[in-house]
């Protein structure tokens, strides 16, 4: 390690802005220098919280002029992700840590990748759960073939599938050495559509996938009779494994071995994902190497997720790479009126 210091800012400093603090402060070669929030009261209790003596801007359009950072930690709703990752670029920001979704619609989230290629700044999104222990563990077992040939998955989600499922999704395409998908067929549920960080949203969703190197999956998003509330179970050849997103390992089994049982898990208590996800994302900035939680691998889980919105406007199985689809095809569905049935929105 280099004794590099990197100008941080933090543009949004809620919750979630705020479980980036303590992984920043750890680094020794970060030091964040400025705070946005629309809600200044917000920046100060950061400010006063974690020690910090940044400065405090309610413009961040301001802030990036004045501070010049190096990097941006991006904590916003879905619907503005887009225009202020180009902000950032504008001005001259080398790294980009974003909140996921990537966008609300997949022409966005096109449009976002494609400016992360052309300035070289490097985007990450905050699929954070890849550096829990237990999902280290559970990819390394696969890589061993512990289970045998993967087979199926069963994935599972809480409500909604853009906002919720893109951590499954990831998860998924970690374990299944980020195979994309090959087909989707999807099935949704208005009866309760949420609103969820300025996008809509539905309150359940069925689907069935199938990746480009056989694995079949099928997901649930929300509703009743989940076998997990979140997560994936593994079914090889050979055995199966069940595991929540945070890496909680529920069930593992090896057919052949009944004695079988997991290693343990080291320095497991008290570990915080987010402190890789900045140590991470600050090596690879070093060293120019694509980093765990690159826009790259969010695109992928984009694309599944709007492929089974389009599966269910167009009433049929859609292939990948998903072509012809720019918007969010739920939304436009609702707008539309192609739902006669949904109930007042839930808002969150």
């Amino acid at each position: 390690m280099t004794d590099t210091k990197f100008r941080v800012a933090m543009i949004g400093c809620g919750s979630r802005g705020r479980s980036h603090v303590p992984a920043l402060i750890a680094d020794t070669r970060c030091s964040i220098v400025a705070l946005a929030d629309l809600k200044r009261e917000a920046c100060a209790a950061v400010n006063k919280d974690f020690s910090l003596n940044a400065a405090i801007y309610s413009d961040h359009l301001a802030m990036l002029e004045a501070e010049k950072p190096d990097i941006v930690v991006s904590s916003l709703w879905t619907t503005v992700h887009l225009p202020v990752f180009k902000d950032c670029v504008a001005a001259g920001v080398r790294a980009v840590l974003s909140e996921k979704p990537v966008a609300p619609t997949w022409g966005e989230y096109l449009e976002t990748a494609a400016i992360a290629e052309e300035s070289g700044c490097q985007l990450t999104f905050c699929h954070q759960r890849r550096f829990a222990k237990g999902n280290l563990l559970v990819r390394s077992l696969l890589k061993q073939r512990v289970f045998g040939d993967i087979l199926r998955m069963d994935l599972y989600s809480p409500k909604n599938l853009l906002d919720c499922g893109t951590h499954t999704f990831d998860q998924a395409l970690s374990f299944n050495n980020e195979h994309t998908a090959k087909w989707v067929l999807g099935a949704v549920d208005t009866s309760e559509v949420l609103h969820w960080f300025g996008v809509k949203a539905e309150g359940m969703f069925v689907g069935h996938l199938v990746f480009e190197n056989g694995v079949r999956a099928n997901i649930q998003v929300g509703g009743p009779d989940m076998d997990l509330w979140s997560g994936v179970r593994v079914t090889g050849s050979e055995g199966f494994i069940d595991v929540a997103w945070d890496g909680e390992i529920k069930r593992a089994v090896v057919y052949g071995d009944p004695s079988w049982a997991l290693p343990p898990l080291e320095n497991e208590a008290g570990f915080d994902p987010m402190t890789d996800v900045v140590r991470n994302a600050i090596d690879c900035l070093e060293t120019g190497r694509e980093p765990e939680l690159s826009y790259k691998k969010a695109l992928r889980a984009g694309e599944i997720i709007f492929a089974f919105y389009e599966s269910v406007r167009q009433h049929r199985r859609v292939e990948l790479p998903l072509t012809s689809v720019t918007d969010n095809p739920f939304s436009s569905m609702l707008e539309s009126g192609a739902f006669d049935d949904e109930k007042e929105l839930t808002w969150t």
